[in-house]
């Protein structure tokens, strides 16, 4: 095994199957990561939300995809440059995968690529067995090709699997845009409980809303449609709205598959996010 995978791997429990195929997926992610940064793909995106969170700032949760943001408008984008570059990595380290982009039959802001592997070959790769039947391992590659502005970014060292630099969004910025999320995402029948476990984790560690960037995102969105700015009161009045009418139960079973223990989520109430609501900076 290369020793860079055996570091990495070490950082991980592999007591069940579970364990191993989200200690692969991680392994998997950051390969991506350095293949990208090979190809040069920073000087024009930035990496944000929860697998930029887990792997840049210690989010204390798992995360699937790995999403990205241009810097700056480019309707005619493509992700396909880089797929070599990430199938080259991943070969280099001694991983098979096929990485390929996902045509769209419209056009759309959000242009996606996905990295499939089969589960146990790249397991027996890391020394480590596995059941037959495991899922294939999807991770969804997407970047927004139209970003709403004013955010802030910042340059990362990843040091696994080699040193290397990534530009991510500034703390400030990925809480803006994980609030959009969760006060603008349409639920139907369905609440993405990793919203409200990010939003927790952001003020426990006094992460303030880039309020700015907040506006930018729900005036694209046409969630603000004011002509005055969105105030801080503004805001505060919306997510108390959306705490009204989250459904806590659903919210706690979508994000259990994610976490290492759900006590992580025990206290969770409206009350409790009303509390945590009443913590949240601005800036």
């Amino acid at each position: 095994m290369n020793p860079a995978i055996e570091a990495m791997l070490a950082r991980y429990s592999l007591a069940g199957s579970a364990d191993r195929a989200r200690a692969l997926r991680e392994i998997l992610q950051e390969i991506a990561l350095l293949g990208l940064w090979r190809g040069k793909f920073f000087e024009h995106a930035a990496f944000y939300g929860g697998t930029a969170l887990r792997v840049l700032y210690g989010l204390d949760r798992f995360s699937e995809d790995l999403d990205f943001s241009l810097l700056k408008p480019g309707p005619d984008y493509s992700l396909e440059p880089y797929c070599g570059y990430i199938r080259d990595e991943l070969k280099a380290f001694g991983f098979r995968a096929k990485v390929e982009v996902k045509q769209k039959s419209r056009a759309s802001r959000i242009k996606s690529a996905f990295l499939k592997a089969d589960t146990l070959e790249q397991l027996l790769v890391v020394g480590v067995d596995g059941p037959r039947g495991l899922p294939e391992i999807r991770i969804k590659i997407e970047i927004d090709v139209d970003p709403p502005g004013l955010f802030r970014t910042e340059v990362r060292a990843l040091l696994n699997p080699i040193p290397f630099n990534i530009k991510a969004f500034a703390p400030s910025s990925m809480f803006a845009g994980k609030m959009h999320a969760l006060l603008c995402r349409a639920w139907k029948t369905r609440v993405k409980g990793r919203d409200w476990y990010d939003f927790v984790w952001f003020v426990g560690r006094r992460t303030p809303v880039d309020l700015r960037h907040l506006e930018e995102r729900m005036r694209q969105s046409q969630e603000w449609v004011k002509d005055g700015p969105l105030t801080a009161e503004a805001f505060r009045d919306v997510l108390r709205r959306r705490i009204d009418s989250v459904d806590i139960a659903q919210a706690k079973e979508d994000v259990a598959r994610f976490l290492a223990s759900p006590d992580t989520v025990a206290a969770w109430s409206k009350d409790f996010f009303m509390d945590v609501a009443g913590r949240v900076a601005v800036e």
